[in-house]
C-alpha cells in the first residue's frame, strides 16, 4: 500500500482479489506440492548424499527459473545491482542452504512427518524476532507463540527420551530458525525488482553453498552413482520441478492474485499434509507427541496467521 493511499480508498481485500477456480487450483498446488516435499526430501537421502544433492536440487531449480524468467520477461528482467545479488546470496544461504539444508540433512534420521511439524514453527521465531527488533505484537500473536513453544516442547520428546536422534531434531529446530532470519532478512534487504529472478539468484547461492558444506563433509568420497535408487532419483526431480518451480510459481501468483489471509492457510496445511503422506507412504508412526504436540503447534500457527492477517 503506497503513502498516498487512505483506508477509503483501498478496495476491500475480498472484492479486490476474488476467490476463483483458478485461486484454488493454485492453493491446491501449494497445500500438496509443499507439504509432499519432507515426504521426498526423505525419500532421495535414503540412497543420496544430503548436501549434494540438496545443492544439486537447487542448482538446478535456479537455472530453469533463470530461463524462465529471460522467456517470460527478457533478459533484462535478470538485471540487478551488485547490492541486491549480495543481499539474495545472504537470503539464499540463510533460507535455502541453513533452512532447507539442515532439514534435509536431519532428515536422515528424523521422520518427514516430525520434520515438518518442527518447521511449522517458523512463524513463531519470525515474532520473537519482529519484538526483539522493537516491534511489538499484539497480545494474541504472544499467546499463540507461547502455545506453540509448548508444542515444541511436546514434539522434542522423541529425541530426549531416544525415540528419535536428538541430533537430528535439534538440526530442524536450527533450520526453522534459519529459515525464519532468512525470511525477515528478506522483507529488510535490496532485492531483485523482479521476484523470480531474486528468487533464481537465492536458489543459485543456496545450492552452491550445499555443494561446498557437502564437499567439506566428504559426501563426494565414494560415490557410486549405481548405488542410487530410482525412488531416489525420482524424488530429487519432482523436487527441482514441482516442489522448486511449479509450487513456487503458483506460491507468487497467489500473492497477486488472492485474498493474503487465503494464502497464508499454506503454514498450517503443509506440515499436516506432510504428516499424512509419512505415515500413509513411508508408514511414519503417528506416535501421541507428534499428534499431541503437532496439533498444538498448528492451533498455534492458526492464532498468529489468523491475528497477524487482521493488521
Amino acid at each position: 500500500m503506497r503513502t498516498s493511499e487512505t483506508a477509503e480508498s483501498k478496495p476491500p481485500e475480498s472484492t479486490a482479489r476474488r476467490v476463483t477456480g483458478a485461486v484454488w487450483f493454485a492453493l491446491a498446488l501449494v497445500y500438496v506440492l509443499w507439504g509432499s516435499t519432507y515426504l521426498a526430501i526423505r525419500v532421495v537421502v535414503q540412497t543420496m548424499p544430503p548436501f549434494l544433492s540438496a545443492g544439486a536440487r537447487f542448482i538446478a531449480a535456479g537455472l530453469l527459473l533463470l530461463g524462465l524468467v529471460v522467456w517470460r520477461y527478457g533478459p533484462a528482467a535478470l538485471r540487478a545491482t551488485r547490492a541486491q545479488v549480495g543481499s539474495a546470496v545472504v537470503v539464499g544461504l540463510l533460507l535455502i542452504l541453513g533452512g532447507n539444508g539442515l532439514v534435509v540433512l536431519a532428515e536422515t534420521e528424523v521422520p518427514s512427518g516430525l520434520a515438518a511439524l518442527l518447521i511449522a514453527a517458523v512463524p513463531m521465531w519470525l515474532v520473537v524476532l519482529r519484538t526483539a527488533t522493537g516491534d511489538r505484537p499484539p497480545l494474541r500473536t504472544l499467546g499463540g507463540v507461547l502455545l506453540g513453544f509448548a508444542g515444541l516442547a511436546v514434539l522434542t520428546s522423541p529425541g530426549i527420551g531416544g525415540a528419535v536422534a536428538l541430533s537430528g531434531v535439534l538440526l530442524v529446530l536450527l533450520a526453522s530458525v534459519l529459515w525464519s532470519l532468512g525470511s525477515f532478512s528478506a522483507s529488510k534487504l535490496s532485492l531483485p525488482g523482479n521476484p523470480f529472478t531474486g528468487s533464481a539468484y537465492q536458489m543459485l547461492a543456496g545450492g552452491a553453498g550445499g555443494i561446498v558444506v557437502g564437499l567439506l563433509r566428504g559426501e563426494h568420497r565414494g560415490l557410486d552413482w549405481a548405488g542410487y535408487s530410482t525412488a531416489s532419483w525420482l524424488a530429487l526431480g519432482y523436487l527441482v520441478v514441482f516442489g522448486s518451480l511449479v509450487a513456487f510459481t503458483a506460491y507468487a501468483w497467489l500473492l497477486q492474485s488472492a485474498p493474503l489471509s487465503l494464502v497464508a492457510t499454506y503454514a498450517y496445511v503443509n506440515p499436516v499434509v506432510a504428516v499424512a503422506l509419512g505415515a500413509l507412504i513411508l508408514d511414519e508412526a503417528l506416535t501421541w507427541p507428534i499428534l499431541v504436540g503437532g496439533a498444538v503447534v498448528v492451533v498455534a500457527v492458526c492464532v498468529i496467521v489468523s491475528t497477524e492477517r487482521r493488521l
